[in-house]
């Protein structure tokens, strides 16, 4: 798009297209809902909706934030790959390829649709969903002991599934082989397209109102404007380094040795620096991550402890620089795996937060008690349901922080996830949950508490294979001034039974009829000295249940 460097901006219609781009965003993201087959997308809402501008930079900042920064590279990819004038109208690219898509992990399908308006390239629709299944050495792709990329499922790297409107039925066809429940796996991901539709003819009635000249600076000065308000509100922290480190439990390949993350944060003259080449080399397990992820946890970081009601866009990179050296945890090189990318996700939001209270005491906060695990269950077949996947993500608690207690029973950080209900996986899948409760005094202690964790028991009634994929077993998680670790995560089977085996809390096991098994998820830690906290809270405390009288 070219635009005339002299267009006049209406301060009034950049904020009306904000809004509108925003409502859009938001129908885009209500039908994806409702279409969903797989629980991960109509439970979980493990998913996101965006509209770009021409240059595949984010106008609106979706619920699912993580998912943010990854679109940019995404559509960068594409141009590499076709070209400033190799898109047309009508086309839809996916991919799933962390190193050569950025998506998250393998289950994550990315959509692309180009926006064109009188054959002008005005923006892009985009989406990211995670998939029932893409293949792989395990059921749901997402095994926690992978060793590499190719074990996680089939990559697609950019690749067109509509050429100029003609549907691709090749790409279908070997999606669909390569899924274990292609059912789910092609409804979802036609979901997916649909609501990038959606936002194509929305934006394209839009269009119909403004020309192009006026449009494009517009979007221009809806993302500048962002970056401005960062950069103002950035320049009123204070100039100082400081540095911290945090671990996970391990890589899930080498169970002894966990897997260290270091950051050193710069900030001078409204300018601010992470440096994170000082963290571990990649694991053997799957809990790297790339670049686009580690720019999410900081942007949601800075925005977050410097004002929450800060908008994001590509402009606040200007202001932020993020060093990462390749082939460690945090900028892993192929085929490195990546599946368990969260609970690396939410470790580095904690350390995050805990640097940055240090130049800010009055917004420091507590360790998380992290993602909660994700558990995978391929049912069957049997005499209550022919061979099925059920995927679920789990809360956890947030820590305490310095001017409040931390939530319980909650997804945390990035995610902004739901927890799926008791009622439809009972209803879904042959197993009845025979506990869903918080684990009282499972919030570390302090001036202000750490939330607390979730407990789920399952009865087992048809034999299934289990997957899960936790952390904060070996570290819990960690109170800051003086507070209180969090209670650590735990992963039982057949729980006060003869054969009780407290398992991995990153692992797989066959369980048969009649079997139990019970997740634990980890607590909130504290912030502050115990002793300091309110006395009427305590008892307070004691009434609601959070902690017991003992």
């Amino acid at each position: 798009m070219r635009v005339k460097p002299n267009t006049e901006v209406d301060p009034i219609t950049v904020q009306i297209l904000r809004n509108r781009i925003g409502s859009l965003m938001d129908e885009m993201h209500h039908h994806f809902f409702r279409s969903g087959y797989s629980t991960i997308v109509r439970e979980s809402r493990d998913f996101s909706c965006v509209i770009l501008d021409a240059q595949g930079r984010l106008l609106v900042a979706p619920p699912m934030f993580f998912h943010s920064t990854a679109y940019r590279y995404f559509v960068r990819r594409i141009f590499e790959l076709v070209g400033d004038d190799g898109l047309c109208d009508g086309d839809v690219f996916i991919s799933n390829h962390p190193y050569d898509g950025s998506m998250p992990h393998v289950p994550d399908m990315g959509v692309i649709v180009p926006i064109f308006q009188s054959k002008e390239l005005i923006g892009f629709a985009g989406s990211i969903a995670h998939k029932a299944d893409v293949g792989g050495t395990m059921p749901g792709s997402t095994w926690g002991q992978a060793t590499e990329l190719f074990q996680e499922g089939i990559v697609y790297p950019p690749t067109r599934l509509y050429r100029a409107g003609v549907y691709d039925q090749g790409i279908e066809r070997l999606i669909a082989a390569n899924s274990r429940q292609p059912e789910l796996t092609l409804g979802d991901l036609r979901g997916q397209v649909a609501s990038c539709f959606i936002g194509r003819d929305r934006m394209r009635e839009i269009c119909n109102e403004y020309n192009i000249e006026e449009l494009s600076a517009s979007l221009d000065a809806m993302i500048e404007a962002a970056g401005i308000e960062f950069r103002e509100a950035l320049s009123q922290l204070p100039n100082g380094t400081q540095e911290a480190e945090s671990y996970l439990d391990s890589d899930g390949i080498d169970r002894n040795k966990p897997v260290r993350m270091h950051v050193r944060m710069t900030i001078a003259d409204g300018q601010v620096e992470f440096d994170f080449t000082g963290s571990d080399p990649q694991g053997r397990g799957p809990v790297n991550i790339r670049r686009a992820l580690v720019e999410a946890c900081c942007y949601q970081v800075l925005i977050g402890m410097i004002n929450p009601h800060l908008r994001y866009s590509d402009a606040v990179r200007e202001a932020v620089t993020i060093n990462l050296k390749d082939g460690t945890v945090l900028s892993p090189t192929p085929p490195a795996p990546c599946s368990s990318y969260m609970k690396t996700c939410m470790t580095v939001i904690d350390m995050l937060l805990e640097v940055f209270g240090t130049f800010s005491t009055d917004r420091a906060a507590a360790y998380s008690g992290g993602s909660g695990g994700g558990l995978t269950v391929d049912w069957g077949p049997g005499p209550r349901k022919p061979r099925g996947n059920q995927y679920e993500i789990y809360g956890s608690a947030y820590g305490g922080s310095s001017s409040q207690d931390g939530a319980s029973g909650t997804t945390v950080h990035l995610s902004n996830i739901y927890v799926t209900p008791i009622e439809i996986v009972e209803t879904e899948f042959p197993c009845r949950i025979t506990k869903f409760e918080m684990i009282p005094g499972s919030g570390g202690d302090g001036k202000h508490r750490g939330g607390l964790a979730l407990r789920r028991e399952y009865e087992m009634l048809q034999p299934g294979l289990v997957i899960f994929r936790g952390d904060r077993a070996v570290r819990p998680p960690k109170g800051v001034a003086g507070g209180k670790h969090g209670r650590p995560s735990r992963f039982v089977v057949n729980p006060g039974k003869p054969n009780e085996k407290e398992m991995p809390i990153t692992t797989s096991v066959k369980l048969e009829a009649g079997d139990t098994l019970v997740m634990e998820a980890a607590g909130g830690g504290g912030y502050g000295d115990p002793a300091e906290r309110d006395p009427e809270k305590r008892v307070e405390d004691i009434r609601q249940g959070y902690v017991t009288k003992d």
